[in-house]
């Protein structure tokens, strides 16, 4: 194992986990999944999977508005998620770990951070319905009821994603 990524995965997973916390009561704003993007897009899809894992693990176990671990479904869905996202920021290294960003770059990162949210939105807008036996048409009932409150989500870590990832990697980029 090497050392120096175990260090830097748990910085990463430290800043996650206390971005989170400090805008616990702004819904829909967050930084943790740019966070743990990122710590992917630095580290590499396995790490970015151990910091996301890790990080949204002990966000969600421990969030005083509503531990995840009262609806294992949902906790679990929430991990897979953090994790799946940390995971493509290493597949996207490539593309996006670069210091300089043309408008198209922008967009494209924008995009990519609301179509990891909305992936993430799915996975746990979708198991509570799954894990309670609903059938299809109320599944997709429940589904659609949410996607005010998930759109949201999607929208701002798409600018989150296009203001923040370019402003990072940066420094990062070697």
């Amino acid at each position: 194992m090497n050392l120096n990524k175990l260090v830097r995965a748990s910085i990463f997973a430290a800043l996650a986990i206390g971005a989170g916390f400090s805008l616990l009561m702004i819904p829909n704003v967050e930084l943790i999944t740019v966070i743990i993007f990122t710590a992917g897009l630095y580290l590499g899809p396995v790490w970015g999977l151990i910091v996301g894992g890790t990080a949204e693990m002990i966000f969600s176990g421990l969030n005083p508005l509503g531990s995840g671990l009262s609806f294992p479904p949902l906790f679990f869905a929430q991990v897979i998620g953090m994790a799946g996202i940390g995971f493509a920021g290493g597949l996207f290294h490539g593309v996006f770990m670069i210091r300089e960003y043309s408008k198209q770059k922008v967009i494209a990162i924008g995009f990519t951070g609301f179509a990891l949210t909305f992936i993430f939105d799915s996975l746990t807008t979708l198991s509570y319905p799954l894990s309670a036996g609903f059938d299809l048409s109320r599944t997709i009932g429940l589904y659609i009821s949410g996607i005010g409150f998930t759109l949201l989500h999607q929208v701002a870590n798409g600018v989150i994603f296009a203001i923040g990832v370019p402003r990072i990697t940066k420094f990062l980029a070697k």
